[in-house]
C-alpha cells in the first residue's frame, strides 16, 4: 500500500466526487412537465389565438394597436388563464408576434394580421 502514488489517490478521489456531483445534478433535473408551463406546443397555440382574436377584435372597434395595449387587452380577456400564464409577460408577447411574422411571410404588422385573418 505505500507504493501509491498520489496522483492515483488524486484520481480516485477526483473520480469519486464526479460520480457525487453528476448524482446530485440528476435529483434536481425535472422529470415531469409542470402543470403550469406555458411552453407547449398547445399553450402556445392557444396563445397565438388569443393574440389573434385580441388584433381582430381592436381592429374590428377602429383602434390602432401597439405592442402594450395588445398586452394588457390579452391580459385582460376573458378567456385568458391567469394561473396557466402568470410567466406571460411582455417580452413572450413580443416573441409570440415575432414567431407569427416568421411564419407568415408577407405580414409585418397588426394591421396585416387582422386583414389576413379578415380574408
Amino acid at each position: 500500500m505505500k507504493d501509491v502514488d498520489i496522483e492515483t489517490v488524486m484520481m480516485v478521489l477526483f473520480v469519486i466526487a464526479l460520480v457525487i456531483s453528476l448524482w446530485k445534478i440528476y435529483v434536481f433535473l425535472p422529470k415531469r412537465r409542470l402543470a403550469d408551463d406555458d411552453t407547449t406546443s398547445d399553450s402556445i397555440e392557444e396563445l397565438t389565438a388569443l393574440m389573434l382574436l385580441c388584433i381582430t377584435d381592436s381592429y374590428e372597434q377602429g383602434s390602432e394597436l401597439t405592442d402594450r395595449l395588445l398586452y394588457e387587452q390579452m391580459i385582460s380577456h376573458e378567456s385568458f388563464d391567469k394561473k396557466h400564464y402568470w410567466r406571460f409577460n411582455q417580452n413572450r408577447l413580443n416573441h409570440l408576434v415575432t414567431s407569427y411574422y416568421a411564419n407568415n411571410p408577407g405580414v409585418n404588422t397588426f394591421k396585416q394580421i387582422f386583414e389576413a385573418q379578415k380574408s
